[in-house]
Formats: C-alpha cells, sequence, structure tokens
C-alpha cells in the first residue's frame, strides 16, 4: 500500500480550468499530497467523451508551477501530461472532476470526465472521476462533495489492489452533507432510451441551427445501481472496466458463428 502522501497527482476536468469544481479538488488534492499538477482545458469540454484532438494542434499556456491550460479536449489533458509536462515522472493518480453534474449510467460514454480517468486507465494509472449531482438547468452544490470526497479519495488511492484497466466513478447527491446516507458500491445503471433530442431552431436570418436537448425520462431506478444511489442520497461508487467484450454474449456468439 502506498501512503497518499507519496502520490503524484495530476488533476483534470472537462468543466475547463476555471471552473468552481477543478478547484475544489485541486485544494483536496493538496491536502493530500504536495506534488499536485493540473492540466485542464481551456473551455469547457462537457460531452466531449474519450475523443482525441487528431486533426487540430493542441495549443497550450502555462498558468503557474504545476499548471497548464490545453486548447483541447480531457483525453488531450492527459496526454500532455505523461508526454509533455510530467516527463521526470508520470503521475501515480489521475483525478478528474469534480464535475458540475451527474455522469451516472450512460453519462459515463459521453462524459469528458470520464474519459480523462479512462486515458488514466489506459496508461496504468489509478483514475478516479468524480461528479457533483446537480438540478438540471440549475447550479450545482458542491457541499456534499467538499465534505465527503477527501476520506473517500485517500481509502481508494491507498488501496492495496487496484485491477488493471479499471477506475472508479463517483457520484455525491444534490442534497445537504448531512443529509447523506452513505456511500454505495453501484454497478452502473441503465435509463429509458430518449435522454437526448434535437432543439431546431433558426436564426435572424432565418437560418437553421441546433441544440441538443437533453430530458432524462422518468424511470424507476434497478436497485444497487448508481442511479438508485443518488436517488438515495447515497454517494455512489461504480467501478468501471475499459474492457467492452460482453463476454457471455461472446460466448453464445461462437457456437452460432463455429
Amino acid at each position: 500500500m502506498k501512503e497518499a502522501s507519496k502520490h503524484r497527482i495530476l488533476i483534470t476536468n472537462d468543466d475547463g480550468i476555471h471552473a468552481p469544481g477543478l478547484e475544489l479538488l485541486e485544494s483536496l488534492a493538496r491536502e493530500i499530497s504536495d506534488d499536485v499538477w493540473v492540466i485542464a482545458p481551456d473551455n469547457e469540454r462537457s460531452g466531449a467523451g474519450h475523443s482525441v484532438s487528431l486533426t487540430i494542434p493542441i495549443r497550450m499556456r502555462q498558468l503557474g508551477d504545476k499548471r497548464y491550460q490545453i486548447g483541447g479536449t480531457p483525453t488531450d489533458c492527459v496526454l500532455m501530461a505523461l508526454w509533455e509536462f510530467m516527463t521526470d515522472g508520470p503521475p501515480t493518480v489521475v483525478l478528474s472532476g469534480v464535475n458540475a453534474g451527474a455522469n451516472l449510467a450512460e453519462d459515463v460514454t459521453y462524459s469528458g470526465t470520464c474519459a480523462a480517468a479512462m486515458e488514466g486507465t489506459l496508461m496504468g494509472i489509478r483514475s478516479i472521476a468524480l461528479s457533483q449531482v446537480r438540478p438540471p438547468g440549475g447550479v450545482a452544490d458542491f457541499a456534499p462533495a467538499a465534505r465527503h470526497a477527501p476520506g473517500l479519495i485517500r481509502q481508494l488511492i491507498e488501496l492495496d489492489e487496484w485491477p488493471a484497466g479499471s477506475f472508479v466513478n463517483v457520484n455525491f447527491p444534490q442534497c445537504a452533507p448531512d443529509e447523506v446516507t452513505g456511500i454505495h458500491m453501484t454497478t452502473q445503471g441503465q435509463r429509458p432510451p430518449g435522454a437526448f433530442s434535437i432543439d431546431a431552431r433558426h436564426d435572424a436570418r432565418n437560418h437553421p441551427y441546433y441544440w441538443v436537448k437533453i430530458q432524462y425520462p422518468e424511470a424507476e431506478h434497478a436497485t444497487g445501481t448508481d442511479l438508485a444511489a443518488i436517488a438515495a442520497n447515497s454517494i455512489s461508487v461504480t467501478p468501471i472496466k475499459m474492457d467492452f467484450t460482453d463476454h457471455a454474449w461472446a460466448n453464445k456468439l461462437a457456437t452460432v458463428l463455429s
């Protein structure tokens, strides 16, 4: 087990270098270790997913000691950390967030917050994505994350074993810190289809343009999922594996295709 204070921590996010959730996470990380690097996008990259800037150059600006803003995606930020800035030694922990909004269920596939943790995981680094649930269209109150994240982060990064190819996705409920009902180990939930739709509009010159609209359908949440935990004002902790293979189906397909 490696003591938390011995870790080299990389902080990133998808809300941008000036986001309050990043400021919170940086302050929490500095209570754990004195070797903290902040490398985050110059602007919000929500919904960027696990995308990489392959067809455009990545611009950067150094804002201070061990602090950089990147003109790219959260994944780009991790790559820049590993191959450009932290060349004397890679981070031992990647902390991504704290995102202003939930990253539950299928959100994981869209989330830039989770994408940074994915990239860290692929590079063999212990990685944690952290998100603060907020009301639809509202402002995130980071008080639950501020209260409960420090101890949870320490517990996770000091684990004796961390399986290769896995990261942890943490979501804090939208409630007062004292109303948090506990920490639940959860599975990734699934919402009904139809959360995303297109809002078509016309500009002043009558040219069409479009917004992607998010509206989560009402549904019962399966017991043990991240969705159910958040509905019960619990912190959801979901281990996510980068192996997307459907092993059970693969065995069945093998009998059909052989």
